[in-house]
């Protein structure tokens, strides 16, 4: 059975775009300042265990979570976006 294509409109789909880039650009800033605090372990072969983004990405993902308990952590990450 083939499905039609998700009818989006032009305009929302330009939205949905920048914010997917806005997002992606958070958690690799997010990944960064991370990687500067607490270094991400190398592996044997000498790459970093977690990528950059995956480490901001869970940084986030946790802070979203308990987002009562980790307010302070949450506001740090949100000045990273008003550097650039």
């Amino acid at each position: 059975m083939i499905f039609p294509p998700f009818p989006v409109v032009g305009d929302l789909s330009n939205k949905l775009i920048a914010l997917l880039g806005l997002t992606f650009c958070w958690a690799m800033l997010t990944g960064l300042w991370r990687h500067l605090q607490h270094p991400i372990p190398l592996k044997a072969h000498g790459r970093r265990a977690k990528s950059l983004f995956r480490y901001g990405c869970d940084f986030l993902r946790r802070t979203f979570s308990d987002f009562s308990l980790r307010r302070s952590e949450f506001n740090q990450a949100l000045k990273l976006l008003s550097l650039y």
